[in-house]
């Protein structure tokens, strides 16, 4: 059973505390949907001024299929290097934008997006298979800690996928 903690200390503290509930959550299901699909609630339930987050899979080798989320209706493929969904898993870095309505080639598909962070997501032998994508209606939403506390987040779920 899962109870819905209260985060009380540092962003540093409480992304540690995100990332141990992440590995109680997976840490027993080898099924990587399943997996995804619990770490796009835990990130949903945590992280404030958010109104989207969750995976989108490399299908093949160009393009990006919509995985398990937490938001409204999204956008079902992506072309590897277009958007910030496609540019991160092409670059296999994460890149956070301030304002996606500055961000050439942006892909909207919530109008009430302002700033976005993706992540390339590997597997526990390092290979991508996806990214993890958080959309946030406040413009420049996502600061250092966030990428330090998102990438060791990113870092956990891979060793169970």
């Amino acid at each position: 059973m899962f109870a819905k903690e209260i985060y009380t200390g540092t962003k540093e503290e409480n992304y540690g505390t995100l990332t141990r509930q992440l590995e109680h959550l997976v840490k027993d299901e080898p099924n990587r949907i399943a997996n995804l699909a619990n770490a796009s609630a835990l990130l949903n339930q945590f992280l404030e001024e958010i109104n989207w987050v969750g995976f989108y899979l490399l299908e093949g080798e160009k393009e990006l299929v919509l995985g398990p989320f937490q938001g409204l209706p999204a956008c079902i493929r992506i072309p590897l290097g277009k958007g910030v969904c496609g540019a991160a898993a092409q670059k296999g870095e994460t890149i956070v934008v301030d304002d996606v309505h500055q961000y050439p080639g942006h892909i909207a598909c919530d109008a009430a997006s302002n700033s976005e962070i993706v992540l390339p997501l590997r597997d526990r032998n390092g290979r991508l298979i996806g990214v993890l994508d958080i959309d946030s209606p406040r413009f420049s939403r996502f600061d250092e800690d966030d990428v330090r506390g998102l990438n060791r987040f990113v870092e956990a779920l891979s060793s169970y996928l």
